[in-house]
């Protein structure tokens, strides 16, 4: 066997550039695809944490503006939700809703302790709010069912805006009053700012919320959960039906969409899984090709040593060599140099994705308003490397085997007369 690596080293010395050539050739396709990959990574980390920030069966439903003349009505009309709208929702769809709440909000409400203050937006919400926009509590509670009942004067703030108030241990803040307008809240929790703008600064019981600012039986939007949807088809039909009940509370034609804005996060959900499935295909079509041209620069070289060692491999056989030893050799320095520059090409893959990842990894978009993450630990599994490695040596191992088989079958008179 040594005696086999050392012919083969020798053979590569003397062909310097034609082993660098194709040993580039085995590395950058073994590079490109860790490096798409990492970098198709980045991009779907960031989508997945996106939408990780709330539940996915879950559903938010606002009234908008109609777009049809009804019944005798004008096209043009604003729509605002009410109790009927909730009864609806819970009563009616009860077999596939789980969970249902509600929420109202109103901005320019100035929170205040002591000296320290700030102007931001409240929203009266139901407990589900926490479990369908995933609030991370980091003291205390969230609103709770008791709460509702008894229309508390209490408040869940945002960590942010609590520490503009409050600028000590943030767990002392708990159960501390602050002043809402002229009204004392108790403060009752403090959940992680997300940065992404969907944040009210400050939650209260959606029944408190109603009777302060005397809001009637109005609500801004409906949130629910559901079970049983596992389709799009089944989501449309959905859709299509509550929008008409909820529309027909309303006097709104039942197809009218304008009327009825609907968020339906686990088509969105799915729509993105879709796309993500896509890119990722795409990715690996893209790196395979670039494979396929390292494994033909590999099959190339070997049928350039195949004729140019033609007199050798017949002297060879003339003096006993049996094919198979001829096919061996041919196949193990078809198999050292992919395994080698594969290996190159692996690290450097690798070395790439963890310099991207340390560089923009966590790459977020900041308007002042909100914060957006766009790039997110662009790097790939360990498994991934080894398998795309793993693929390039057998597929070089195979890319070598035809002119392996050429050689053996070489007749030593044939040989002999080669040029």
């Amino acid at each position: 066997m040594n005696d086999i690596i050392d012919e083969i080293l020798a053979t590569a010395k003397r062909n310097k550039l034609r082993t660098a050539l194709t040993g580039f050739s085995v590395a950058w396709g073994i590079f490109m695809i860790i490096f798409l990959l990492g970098a198709g990574n980045g991009l779907i980390n960031a989508q997945m944490e996106q939408s990780a920030r709330f539940m996915d069966n879950s559903m938010m439903v606002g009234g908008g503006t109609t777009t049809k003349a009804y019944q005798g009505m004008q096209e043009g009309r604003d729509i605002q939700l009410n109790d009927k709208d909730i009864n609806v929702t819970t009563n009616e769809y009860h077999d596939i809703i789980d969970e249902v709440g509600a929420t109202i909000q109103q901005g320019g409400n100035i929170v205040s302790l002591g000296e320290n203050y700030i102007s931001t937006q409240m929203q009266g919400v139901y407990p589900n709010e926490i479990r369908i926009n995933k609030k991370e509590m980091l003291c205390g509670r969230f609103i709770n069912d008791i709460d509702i009942q008894e229309r508390r004067k209490v408040i869940v703030m945002g960590s942010d805006d609590a520490k503009e108030l409050w600028n000590k241990e943030m767990s002392d803040f708990v159960g501390q009053h602050v002043n809402v307008g002229k009204m004392a809240f108790q403060v009752v929790g403090i959940y992680k700012s997300d940065k992404s703008g969907r944040n009210a600064s400050i939650y209260t019981p959606f029944t408190t919320f109603r009777t302060i600012y005397n809001k009637g039986d109005k609500t801004d939007r409906i949130a629910f959960s559901f079970h049983g949807l596992a389709t799009e088809k089944a989501n449309e039909d959905f859709e299509s039906n509550y929008r008409a009940r909820v529309n027909g509370n309303h006097h709104a034609d039942p197809d009218d969409e304008g009327a009825l804005w609907i968020w339906n996060r686990f088509t969105q959900s799915m729509q993105m899984n879709t796309g993500i499935g896509i890119i990722q295909t795409a990715l690996w079509i893209i790196g395979l090709f670039t494979l396929l041209s390292g494994i033909v620069g590999v099959s190339n070289i070997m049928l350039i040593t195949v004729k140019e060692r033609t007199r050798e491999f017949g002297i060879r056989k003339a003096i006993g060599a049996t094919p198979w030893s001829i096919l061996k050799l041919i196949i193990i320095e078809s198999v050292i140099i992919t395994t080698f520059f594969g290996y190159v090409g692996m690290l450097l893959g690798v070395a790439a994705n963890e310099y991207m990842d340390a560089t923009i990894g966590h790459t977020t978009v900041n308007s002042g308003v909100f914060e957006a993450t766009m790039f997110l630990n662009p790097t790939v599994g360990i498994d991934v490397c080894i398998e795309a490695t793993l693929v390039m040596i057998i597929a070089g191992t195979l890319a070598g085997l035809i002119p392996a088989r050429k050689a053996a079958k070489i007749r030593p008179i044939e040989a002999l007369r080669a040029e």
